[in-house]
Formats: structure tokens, C-alpha cells, sequence
């Protein structure tokens, strides 16, 4: 069977997979797949899971939000923020969960400190025009 390369490009990482037979991912029409051959095309792929196989392997997962998904030449990049990977997607679903809601937590955190800093803003302004106003 025909296989290709899959290339995978995060915020911090890059990896190459050689010998991919086939993937599996979604976009904003549904799930995909695609194998050794296909047609070059461009897609903005969907928050989720996305797979891959390479020889007789089990599949492996992406939990990704989002990203871009680009064959040519024979191969495939995959362009995102950051991935998780995992042969157990109940496992990367776990961690993916833990992640998100560190990331919630650390939003909610600057939520608060912009709060802070536009209260502080705000009493200074009325004071400078405390000072500022005729008696």
C-alpha cells in the first residue's frame, strides 16, 4: 500500500511521520480521509480529534484546536497552535479536558486582573479631575 509523509507543525514543535497509509480529520463539511495519492487541497480543520495510521499500527490521535491542513507533492502539513497525541484517545481526552480547564482558570485570572487595572484607571482619572475642577 502507498503511504506519505505527514508533517506536523505546532508553536513548538515539528515532527515528521514517514509512512503514513492513511488520516483522518474534519472540517467545517464533516470528517475526511485521505491517503497516498489524494488530490491537493487545502481545509481549516475543526476543534477535535483527528487520526492517523502509519503500516499496520492502531491509530493514532491529534486533539487539536483547529488548525490547517495542506497536500501537495505527496505529502500533508498540518499546521496548528498545539496538539496532544496519544494511541488511547480516552487518555488524550483527559488531558486535553486537564488543559483546558488550566487555561480557563489562567483566563478567568487575567479577567480579574484587567478588572483590577480599569478600576485603578478609572479612581485615578476621577482623581486627576478632582484636582483639575475649580473650588
Amino acid at each position: 500500500m502507498s503511504t506519505f509523509t505527514l508533517h506536523l507543525h505546532s508553536m513548538t514543535a515539528a515532527r515528521t511521520v514517514p509512512g503514513v497509509r492513511s488520516l483522518v480529520a474534519r472540517d467545517a463539511s464533516g470528517s475526511f480521509g485521505i491517503q497516498a495519492g489524494h488530490e491537493d487541497f487545502m481545509t481549516a480543520l475543526e476543534f477535535g480529534l483527528a487520526r492517523y495510521r502509519t503500516g499496520a499500527d492502531d491509530w493514532q490521535y491529534l486533539a487539536l484546536p483547529g488548525g490547517i491542513l495542506r497536500v501537495a507533492a505527496g505529502a500533508v502539513w498540518l499546521f496548528t497552535r498545539r496538539y496532544l497525541e496519544d494511541r488511547d484517545y480516552r487518555r488524550l481526552g483527559g488531558e486535553l479536558e486537564r488543559q483546558l480547564r488550566a487555561e480557563e482558570e489562567a483566563l478567568r485570572e487575567t479577567r480579574l486582573s484587567l478588572q483590577q487595572m480599569e478600576q485603578h484607571l478609572l479612581r485615578r482619572l476621577w482623581e486627576l479631575e478632582q484636582r483639575g475642577s475649580p473650588a
